[in-house]
């Protein structure tokens, strides 16, 4: 099965540092074990933002073993469907949020998510799986 690995988890791992680390190291290389591990524009555009040249992350992707995948664009409708419920609810926001992005690519494509913070992914997008520290401890 197909891994979205959300942001926080890859700069768990690429900083090699904090209470996460080891954690988030452990889940993808398990999410690597059963298929493709994906980062789309969005996770690639916030975990980049540590390195000083895109040569030196896109390295760090490839030796990860991660795979780019576009947002289709069923996925950008979606998460437009998912944010205007969030906002209806009260959600304080203008502007879209990465997470409703990053959870409409998974539900679109069929993918999981790897992520430290599934708050919002259960919430907008029931369907789809997440492992996180209280599923996969």
């Amino acid at each position: 099965m197909s891994t979205l690995v959300d942001t926080n988890v890859l700069i768990d791992v690429s900083s090699g540092e904090g209470a996460w680390s080891a954690w988030s190291a452990q889940r993808l290389a398990e999410a690597a074990d059963s298929g493709d591990v994906i980062i789309n524009q969005i996770v690639f555009a916030e975990a980049s933002m540590r390195y000083r040249a895109f040569e030196e992350f896109e390295l760090m992707i490839r030796s990860a073993g991660l795979r780019c995948e576009s947002l289709p664009w069923e996925g950008a409708f979606v998460a437009g469907d998912a944010f205007l419920a969030y906002r209806r609810q009260g959600g304080p926001r203008d502007a879209i949020l990465p997470d409703f992005l990053i959870g409409a690519h998974a539900r679109v494509s069929g993918h999981r998510i790897l992520t430290r913070d599934p708050r919002r992914y259960r919430a907008y997008f029931p369907d789809v799986d997440v492992i996180t520290p209280d599923t996969h401890p």
